[in-house]
């Protein structure tokens, strides 16, 4: 293909090297001189492994030319990859002074070509950049329509300094956010030879990931060092503790808990965060992130308390109680918390829990519910079928298929269903269904 690349730092002059070893022909470009003139030297603008060697090699292809013409590099091109700096300005925002003004000029480099061109956007945005921000100048500058004159993309890259070339060549997947099938083809067209998984998906979806993939790195190396510090002080091996950790490939390095959901609970994980917090302050060592797990868990109780009392309706119907689907463990169950704020709040609540039978509580399980909710016999009810036709508004906190199947089958259009579990809008559910924050 005939590619040009905008910006030339880290990924864009990695990405040129890779892609003219690979028998595309490619046109860099950039606003600044010197690393123009170090690329026709063939030498590299960056330091990184083997870019060297392979930055020479590509110049002496004759695959690569380099150019501070962005209508020459559009018009000799039939895809361009957007790889400018997207810093933090002074109040911690994203500064897109680089990428607005290469988006005025792409649309104006446009006008002059008759064939669709794919503006393919590398660089970390904000969601909603590309479709809200960029696209319309791109338009306004051009012209044209996107999906027309011109497709835009969004394609995360994964290109870690000191790494980047093996990064480029052994990708964990590669992601496409695009509206139109033109786009997905050509890029797979691009990349599809790579050994990984292709994957198709929304503009804003592959923005986001491309911010969640990074804020997931940071928090992993936060935990590793907030444990480390803990260790340290407990004289124990932090790196012993973080392989035992690794070796879980189930629960611990795996997708399990990475699904949005309600807050979490039971008679483990809040426990054993405040007992670390505590050993933690004893100790005089500060773990900032995990002392605030239980804070940020809380608030994402207080968000459904507040969508709940914000339809204003007061006949309540809580579909599940225990902290989990599956066990009647109502210890620090985040959904017996909720039921107790919305009672303080005077609504009238009823419950069903298939798994929560009063004479079968025992012991901590026991004590728990009655000091939080000790009229808890009033409102539980075997029958669900009751639950449901009396509630103007449903609380779905389980999972069970029992309560599923009632759900799809007794729930009205009239009623409000609030989804905790994620049943999904095409589960057949005829209330009107509003997620936590999905």
């Amino acid at each position: 293909m005939k590619i040009s690349i905008f910006g030339l730092g880290y990924v864009g002059a990695v990405s040129l090297a890779c892609l003219a070893r690979d028998g595309h022909d490619v046109i860099g470009v950039d606003i600044d001189p010197t690393k123009l003139n170090l690329i026709r030297e063939g030498k590299t603008p960056v330091v990184e492994e083997g870019m060297v060697d392979l930055m020479q090699q590509v110049v002496a292809s004759g695959r690569v030319t380099v150019t501070d013409d962005v209508r020459q590099a559009v018009r000799d091109s039939d895809m361009s990859l957007i790889c400018v700096g997207t810093p933090s300005a002074p109040n911690g925002s994203q500064d897109q002074g680089a990428v607005l003004r290469i988006a005025e000029d792409l649309g104006a480099a446009l006008q002059d070509k008759s064939d669709a061109h794919v503006f393919v956007f590398r660089s970390t945005l904000v969601p909603g950049t590309v479709e809200d921000t960029l696209k319309p100048i791109i338009e306004r500058a051009s012209g044209k329509k996107d999906g027309e004159g011109f497709h835009v993309c969004f394609q995360p890259e994964f290109l870690r300094e000191g790494s980047s070339i093996r990064d480029y060549d052994k990708p964990p997947f590669t992601v496409v956010g695009a509206n139109h099938e033109d786009a997905y083809t050509r890029l797979e067209g691009l990349f599809g030879h790579l050994p990984c998984r292709f994957l198709r998906t929304s503009v804003r979806a592959a923005e986001m990931m491309k911010y969640c993939c990074n804020n997931f790195h940071a928090l992993k190396i936060t935990f590793a060092n907030e444990t480390a510090r803990l260790c340290h002080a407990l004289g124990v091996d932090a790196f012993e503790v973080m392989d035992l950790v690794c070796q879980d490939t189930q629960l611990n390095i795996s997708k399990a808990y990475l699904k949005p959901g309600f807050a979490f609970g039971g008679s483990c994980l809040p426990k054993d965060l405040r007992a670390t917090s505590y050993l933690a302050k004893m100790h005089d060592v500060e773990l900032p992130m995990l002392s605030n797990i239980l804070a940020s868990n809380r608030n994402h109780v207080d968000l459904a308390i507040e969508q709940i009392l914000a339809t204003g309706k007061r006949k309540i119907g809580f579909l599940g109680l225990s902290f989990k689907t599956g066990t009647d463990d109502l210890r620090e169950s985040p959904l017996v918390t909720l039921a107790e704020q919305l009672i303080g709040k005077g609504v009238q609540l009823s419950v069903y829990d298939p798994e929560v039978h009063l004479s079968r509580l025992l012991g901590a399980n026991k004590s728990f519910i009655e000091r939080h909710l000790p009229h808890i016999g009033e409102m539980l009810q075997d029958d669900i079928e009751a639950v449901v036709a009396d509630s103007e508004v449903l609380v779905l906190g389980s999972a069970s298929p029992i309560i599923r199947e009632a759900v799809v089958a007794r729930a009205r259009p009239d009623q409000h269903l609030f989804d905790l579990v994620g049943v999904g809008s095409d589960s057949g559910i005829k209330a009107k269904i509003t997620g936590l924050c999905w």
